[in-house]
């Protein structure tokens, strides 16, 4: 089928574009700015970078607003008691069978005791305990299983001349990275994406009642697995240096090697959901994305494959890959979205925020800003110096980047080699969110 029949990412007229961004709601988006959401993104930035929304909130588009409001940690917090509250700790769901140990609901117990959602010291203590298992050396261990992993997935999807490229393959790795740095028994691992999406889409801006009781079952039945896995692992401790689930239950060492500052039992398996929920949606985005990317830009992909081919040697072709890794991920960020709350009164290029104030910051809008990219809505995977803001900027920037770069590298560059001549056999599903983009399905064929 020839893929330009594809409804990929269907094109929204400037008219429309500038429609939607006048009345731009975050909990009422029409399907067509779902769908795609950049020309929306670039009237804001060029009409309203910093937009006034219905609640009162401000929606940021610019490169340079989002990294000022990054750099300055201690002014805009990314603690969201304020914000989740209401959302999450409302009848019928602080009530059995969802209520938390701790009388709210599970939603609102996890999101805000994750990593990504709480200030220092909380976030310091998890962050360095977490980058401690996350070294350069460690990560570098883990690209032989990596290279195996996929290698045994496309040995699959040979067989069968094709078949899902987010189910068969784009999900299917780091579920099973970030399983093992937790050391998640593979029995185990099949109920992981489900749980996963339920959690996060319940992130969104607007939720279904049907949607939050899913997430909130989500975690519920997450918590009581890992309970088990965590009472184990206390039994039978694993390495430290590569096992994190052991590295988060032992906690900090003090120089005489006695245990220091440990997590409570409730900031331990909140951190194990976020780093599964985490380094499973992200990585599994960039992986199908980048694929789905390459069917709608023809050009890109002949050069890239015509590049790795020319290339003189394998660090040469690392090197491409890692150009292309990070491109792909500006262009369509894995994360569109994030948000800060202003603690004191302040101002942020010349815009003046009350204390209390709400921001969210658009990183989609943010990586196709053209004060910092030459020509931002095409796709160049040559292209160098890229700043994208795909991982966060300063204190919050993801703790995993490094990791997930290796996925991409070896998953995107190892399918083109197996699969030159792959197409689109149906049109993507997208996941239809607003913050995560991403597809749900994306039937292939490898010739």
């Amino acid at each position: 089928m020839n893929t330009s029949t594809l409804n990929i990412t269907p094109p929204l007229s400037s008219e429309r574009a500038k429609e939607i961004a006048q009345s731009l709601d975050l909990r009422a988006l029409p399907r067509d700015f779902l769908d795609n959401p950049y020309p929306v993104y670039a009237a804001l930035r060029e009409a309203e970078p910093f937009k006034r929304m219905p609640d009162g909130s401000y929606f940021l588009t610019r490169h340079a607003d989002l990294v000022a409001v990054y750099r300055d940690a201690k002014v805009f917090s990314s603690d969201k008691q304020v914000e989740f509250g209401p959302k999450y700790n409302h009848a019928p769901f602080n009530q059995a069978p969802f209520a938390a140990t701790s009388g709210v609901a599970p939603l609102f117990e996890h999101h805000t005791n994750s990593l990504v959602f709480n200030d220092p010291p909380l976030h310091t203590r998890v962050r360095r305990l977490i980058m401690g298992a996350l070294t350069r050396r460690a990560i570098e261990a883990m690209e032989p299983g990596l290279i195996q992993l996929v290698n045994s997935l496309l040995d699959q999807m040979a067989a069968k001349g094709g078949g899902d490229l987010i189910e068969d393959f784009a999900s299917a790795i780091p579920v099973e990275i970030i399983g093992n740095l937790l050391d998640v028994p593979h029995a185990d691992r099949e109920p992981l994406r489900a749980w996963s999406l339920a959690i996060l889409g319940a992130l969104e801006p607007a939720l279904t009642p049907e949607q939050e009781a899913l997430g909130n079952r989500s975690v519920t039945e997450f918590l009581a697995y890992l309970r088990e896995l965590v009472a184990e692992r206390r039994l039978h401790p694993g390495d430290p240096e590569h096992d994190v689930l052991t590295r988060l239950i032992q906690g900090e060492k003090n120089s005489d090697q006695t245990t220091g500052e440990a997590l409570s039992e409730v900031e331990l398996l909140q951190n194990c959901v976020f780093l599964l929920n985490a380094g499973h949606e992200t990585t599994t985005n960039l992986i199908g994305n980048a694929l789905i990317s390459l069917q709608e830009w023809p050009e890109q992909r002949l050069g890239l494959m015509s590049d790795l081919k020319q290339a003189p040697s394998d660090e040469a072709k690392q090197q491409l890959l890692d150009l292309a890794v990070d491109e792909f991920l500006r262009f369509e960020s894995s994360n569109q979205l994030g948000n800060r709350r202003a603690v004191q009164a302040t101002q942020v290029n010349g815009l003046e925020l009350p204390a209390g104030t709400l921001v969210t910051l658009c990183i989609g809008a943010a990586n196709r800003d053209p004060a910092v990219y030459e020509n931002p809505e095409q796709l160049n995977l040559r292209r160098t110096g890229n700043k994208h803001l795909a991982f966060g900027f300063g204190i919050h920037q993801c703790a995993g980047l490094s990791l997930a770069r290796l996925e991409g590298r070896i998953a995107i560059g190892r399918f083109l080699q197996r699969f030159p001549n792959y197409q689109l056999t149906q049109a993507p599903v997208r996941g239809g969110r607003a913050r995560f983009r991403g597809f749900l399905n994306a039937p292939f064929s490898t010739r």
